[in-house]
């Protein structure tokens, strides 16, 4: 019984429509129109992967790794740039008072 659930039914008519003439029959133009293939402008952004592409996994892991390095280096810079400032100020103070 289940392997006929999915079969279509054959007894029905169809109607089969041969009033018109075949197309090869009628006399045909070439179309001689080029094609022209636009590029999208984001395309020159999209860069080649070579070889296999990366599993969904992989690649969520490197771009968190990528954002995590970014973080600490602009948190590296920052804590630089605080230790000039507090040097600086230690520096005229030390001038201050001297």
């Amino acid at each position: 019984m289940g392997k006929n659930r999915n079969q279509k039914k054959r007894n029905a008519a169809v109607s089969m429509d041969i009033a018109e003439e075949p197309v090869s029959d009628l006399p045909q133009v070439m179309d001689t129109t080029e094609a022209v293939i636009q590029r999208p402008a984001s395309a020159a952004h999209i860069q080649k992967v070579k070889g296999r592409p990366m599993k969904r996994s992989k690649n969520v892991r490197r771009m968190k790794a990528v954002a995590k390095a970014i973080s600490k280096n602009e948190m590296y810079v920052e804590k630089a740039s605080k230790h000039e400032s507090k040097k600086s100020r230690t520096q005229s103070a030390k001038t201050l008072y001297d």
